[in-house]
């Protein structure tokens, strides 16, 4: 059986094949909605499948979105990476998704693969590119949007949650409930790379508690981003003679280790222990008891990141605050904090 080609379908049609080029690849030229009909209605009848390798090999450019996420292990960042493929499906894309692992060399690996497939852009999620990373992305030319982070060693539009404000909505809210200091779970860092949300979390914590004339000194405690590592942690904190009477966590999968730590040791939250996170992710809501947490609009994150390395205007001039598309942030309150 001899191939369908576009040709085939533009005869059908009754038009040109640079329309039903325009069809199949949603432009640059607009097509009128009775011939777009037309157009398609050819292509299902003929079983037309377009050649896509050929169409990446003429236009330099591939339908594929190359996305680099710290580990998609973590339920935000798989459900993250989940809200960009379902945006980049609307704009007819597809996403290809790779693990740095928090590991230059990695974070590098992918970054070379990705732009040698010829991607149509790069959704980055990273906590701080190494100046090797950086000089990929400026060898390449390449069309790339910040998401979640905006690290300083790149210049790249970023999208970003409301990170400090959200901390500090959470830090104050624990504080109403009365205890005399709330104390915080960061990063491993001790000093956290600029544009890192979790510093941005420790911030906002931080001013929370000045502003409420408490103290933060020593009431800091490192631990990793995960809940197996974060709940070895918890451990021995609240096994100590100075365990804290609240906590805020600047990940929701920190806070999951933490309320099981509390369980093991027998501790009752809210009533000995209030807990709060940060991410709303889909688990925090099944915990027992059900988490206390920060929410950020992934979905309209994602849409906005994929629309931005989409869009031939990304390199707009401006300043780096102009550069930043900033969501909301919003407290979403369950029992964990102690309300009813």
């Amino acid at each position: 059986m001899a191939k369908v080609t576009r040709d085939d379908v533009a005869r059908l049609a009754g038009t040109s094949t640079a329309v039903v080029s325009y069809v199949i690849n949603n432009g640059p030229r607009p097509v009128a909605p009775a011939t777009r009909e037309r157009v398609q209605a050819a292509i299902t009848e003929l079983g037309y499948r377009p050649d896509r390798v050929a169409q990446a090999m003429a236009s330099r450019r591939t339908d594929l979105i190359g996305m680099i996420v710290p580990d998609a292990r973590q339920p935000f960042f798989a459900e993250m990476a989940h809200a960009v493929e379902q945006a980049a499906a609307e704009r007819g894309k597809m996403v290809l998704v790779g693990n740095s692992d928090y590991r230059d060399e990695r974070e590098v690996h992918y970054l070379r693969a990705f732009l040698g497939m010829r991607v149509s852009g790069l959704i980055l999620v990273s906590q701080g590119p190494s100046e090797r990373a950086a000089a990929e992305v400026e060898a390449w030319d390449a069309r790339v949007v910040l998401l979640h982070e905006r690290p300083e060693s790149l210049d790249d539009v970023a999208v970003v949650t409301d990170d400090v404000g959200g901390a500090q909505l959470a830090t104050r809210h624990l504080l109403e409930h009365g205890h005399p200091y709330v104390a915080c779970l960061g990063g491993i860092e001790e000093t956290p790379a600029v544009g890192d949300p979790v510093a941005d979390h420790v911030e906002g914590w931080r001013r929370a508690m000045l502003e409420a004339g408490r103290s933060v000194e020593g009431r800091l405690f490192q631990a990793p981003y995960n809940r197996y590592d974060a709940y070895e942690v918890a451990l021995g904190l609240l096994a100590g003679p100075d365990r804290p009477p609240a906590i805020f966590c600047s990940t929701d999968d920190q806070a999951i280790g933490v309320l099981r730590a509390a369980r093991e040791l027998r501790l009752d939250v809210p009533g000995e222990l209030a807990v709060a996170g940060f991410d709303d992710v889909k688990e925090a809501g099944l915990t027992d008891p059900p988490l206390t947490t920060v929410s950020s609009d992934r979905p309209a994150m994602a849409r906005a990141a994929v629309d931005l390395v989409l869009d031939e205007g990304l390199r707009v001039a401006g300043s780096r605050r102009e550069r930043v598309k900033q969501f909301p942030s919003a407290l979403i309150v369950r029992r964990s904090c102690g309300c009813s």
